[in-house]
């Protein structure tokens, strides 16, 4: 369509000159005493015409002449920001396929090529920054090459490129890049000390935060691991499930390092209430105040949460969590004296009573009543339990009850049975 527009203009302006030159009688006179000259007005606007072409052409190729200096160092400049753009592609290839010392040849090719075109008076606008990065790939490089000493140089050269806008992305990527690597070599203390050292924009990214949840752990900084999951999950970096699942660690493993019924308060006092709602937490609470000889009271009202999904008619507890529960309590009334009080003698029963065929419930009210000298409720009870309990040191701990109640009625004869079949099972 262009073609057929051009060709149609053209057709116009020879019509156009056909119509003004085939009539045209005028004439030109040139008096040159004591000549007179007489031309065709076409004859002299055709002259003309060619005397500005000839004119236009020699300016422009005395331009061209003149240019061609400028134009050679153009070229050179061209080729050499290919070259460096070329090597450091080759550099971020082998460094992907795994080929470290090419990459690291490649990437401080960028550095000495740059360097000269610096010292050379022809600095690419973006050179600041292509330096920062190859620093950064022959940092990487020399770090997958177990060389510590020049990793450490090339990263100071890269945190040295420049202050300005320009280079503010990589210098950040640099200081995280350090920081992995501290942690890479188990240094936690440099870990640390870099991702503190990160500006407040850059620490609560992602993958700073992944890191630092990663050093923390690594340090036993459960706290300060637990503050970082809580930041993480609400940047949704993990699934709901494995957020969970990390604070549920985090959280076990906070309460395992307390040393005092008080401090194991405070810690359980900081945790948040859903992170109090999960049964591993709240049970491993229970187990560390009964270790540590606080109140188990207390840890009974931490383990309520826990107690309501268990004699939950559709309950999802898993069997395991349920023999927790039920070994917490009943070490927790043997060791504390007026245990189990009104309150939780109540709960047992109303479980038990609703849920006449739960072993479980059936054993602990069993359990319950034996502490309170109801002798043959309890003797009831455990028997009825024995019969669907399916683990073997439950069973065990069932037999060995019994054993003490006949000895308590001073049956010697059943209490030698029931220790027999505790010790067979």
């Amino acid at each position: 369509m262009r073609h057929l527009l051009w060709f149609l203009a053209l057709f116009a302006l020879a019509v156009g000159v056909a119509l003004f030159a085939g009539n045209n009688q005028g004439t030109v006179t040139l008096f040159w005493p004591p000549y007179r000259l007489d031309f065709s007005l076409n004859l002299v606007l055709l002259v003309l015409f060619a005397a500005f072409v000839l004119l236009y052409a020699a300016l422009r190729g005395l331009a061209m002449l003149l240019g061609l200096p400028d134009e050679a160092r153009r070229w050179r400049r061209r080729h050499q920001e290919r070259m460096q753009l070329q090597g450091l592609l080759d550099a971020m290839s082998h460094l992907t396929a795994g080929r470290f010392i090419r990459a690291r040849k490649a990437a401080e090719n960028v550095v000495v090529q740059t360097e000269a075109l610096a010292r050379g008076e022809q600095a690419l606008g973006h050179g600041t920054r292509l330096m920062a990065l190859a620093h950064l790939l022959a940092a990487e490089c020399a770090h997958a090459l177990q060389d510590r000493a020049g990793r450490d140089e090339h990263a100071r050269a890269a945190l040295t490129q420049g202050k300005g806008r320009e280079t503010q992305e990589v210098r950040e990527g640099v200081q995280l890049r350090v920081a992995r690597w501290a942690f890479d070599d188990r240094d936690v203390q440099a870990a640390l000390q870099r991702l503190d050292e990160l500006p407040q924009g850059v620490a609560r990214r992602t993958l700073a935060l992944r890191l630092r949840l990663r050093v923390t752990r690594l340090a036993g900084q459960f706290r300060a691991a637990l503050e970082t999951v809580r930041l993480l999950g609400k940047h949704r970096a993990f699934s709901e499930s494995a957020t969970r699942s990390i604070v549920r660690g985090l959280a076990i493993e906070l309460l395992r390092g307390t040393h005092d019924p008080a401090q194991l308060q405070k810690v359980w006092e900081q945790l948040e209430a859903a992170e109090r709602g999960m049964p591993e937490v709240a049970l491993q609470a229970g187990e560390r105040m009964l270790a540590l000889g606080g109140d188990f009271a207390l840890a009974q009202q931490w383990l309520l949460p826990v107690w309501d999904q268990l004699v939950r008619p559709a309950s999802t507890l898993p069997q395991e969590l349920r023999l927790r529960l039920v070994l917490l309590l009943e070490r927790g009334f043997h060791h504390t004296p007026g245990q189990p009080d009104a309150a939780w003698l109540a709960r047992i029963e109303a479980a038990q009573l609703g849920n006449p065929r739960e072993p479980l419930l059936q054993y602990l009210a069993g359990v319950a009543c034996m502490h309170l000298q109801l002798w043959g409720k309890a003797q009831q009870l455990l028997r009825q339990a024995l019969t669907q309990l399916k683990d073997e040191a439950l069973r065990r701990r069932a037999w060995a009850a019994l054993a003490r109640l006949a000895e308590q009625r001073e049956d010697a004869a059943a209490a030698l049975e029931a220790w027999r079949e505790a010790a067979r099972d």
